[in-house]
């Protein structure tokens, strides 16, 4: 990347992790200080575990998971590695939405209340299970080898879209959980008369539309993508072994198309190893 190109991504990369985070300070206080604190009893502190592994895992890891590729700093791993990598974040942000939800199950059951009848829940489970579906055909698609590259590459725009998708909808399902819990759990100050916690977690809600605005920002900026292992290693070979560091301009080169003649030598030289691989 141009050192411009480069800042712009600093900016929105630092401004998400700061968000992120922020947002799970933010759940851990709101269970920790305004309700009975974290356990695994089958009450209302077991129940807190929900919130707390949705922000934490199920939207923070899944945003990370989502623009690991377009980190620069990985542009040296292999697509293997990362194809690991990402596939392991998501992995482990499934786990953690599959424990909260036995939390819920658990709590509900525990104190007699009707599983599975508000639409927060219907969506909340529905986007566990496409999500689930994802991490399977994702893992089917582009962790085993035998799979052909015809499939890999006409699945690729629909495993994009709707990862895309899936983290939204869980960020609108969480918005509508904190809004279900602080109409159902304040009494006295009721939600309407916005009581402290009320205006406490509004922010968290806040918080969670905007890390999701960063994240798809970034996933969506194509000059932001991280290049094709053949073009990496033809920009890293070419001229007899240049310099790292010219790496990045020419990378932007590519994205930005300011020099289509190195462009397109680039493309006929990857085309020319691709059909080599073939």
């Amino acid at each position: 990347m141009r050192m411009q190109a480069f800042k712009q991504f600093l900016v929105a990369l630092s401004a998400a992790a700061a968000v992120g985070f922020v947002s799970i300070i933010f759940v851990l206080r709101w269970v920790l200080h305004y309700k009975e604190g974290l356990a695994w009893d089958g009450g209302l502190a077991e129940f807190n575990w929900h919130p707390v592994l949705i922000v934490s895992g199920f939207i923070f890891l899944q945003g990370v998971a989502i623009i690991v590729y377009r980190l620069p700093w990985t542009w040296q791993c292999s697509k293997l590695m990362m194809k690991f990598i990402h596939a392991g974040l998501n992995l482990l942000a499934f786990i953690l939405a599959v424990i909260s939800m036995v939390a819920v199950f658990d709590f509900h059951n525990a104190a007699k209340i009707p599983n599975m009848y508000s639409l927060h829940s219907w969506l909340g489970l529905m986007a566990v299970i496409l999500y689930c579906l994802q991490l399977v055909l994702g893992v089917g698609m582009y962790l085993i080898p035998i799979t052909p590259v015809s499939w890999r590459a006409a699945f690729m725009p629909l495993h994009v879209y709707s990862g895309l998708l899936l983290f939204a909808s869980v960020i609108a399902v969480a918005l509508m959980g904190i809004t279900e819990k602080l109409i159902f759990g304040l009494s006295n100050p009721k939600y309407k008369d916005s009581p402290p916690e009320a205006l406490f977690v509004n922010v968290l809600g806040l918080l969670l539309v905007i890390f999701g605005a960063l994240i798809l920002w970034i996933a969506t900026r194509t000059s932001w993508k991280r290049p094709s292992d053949q073009i990496l290693h033809s920009l890293h070979t070419n001229g007899g072994g240049e310099d790292n560091s010219k790496v990045g301009p020419a990378l932007s080169q590519l994205s930005d198309g300011t020099d289509p003649e190195a462009c397109g030598d680039i493309r006929r030289r990857s085309n020319k190893l691709e059909d080599q691989a073939n």
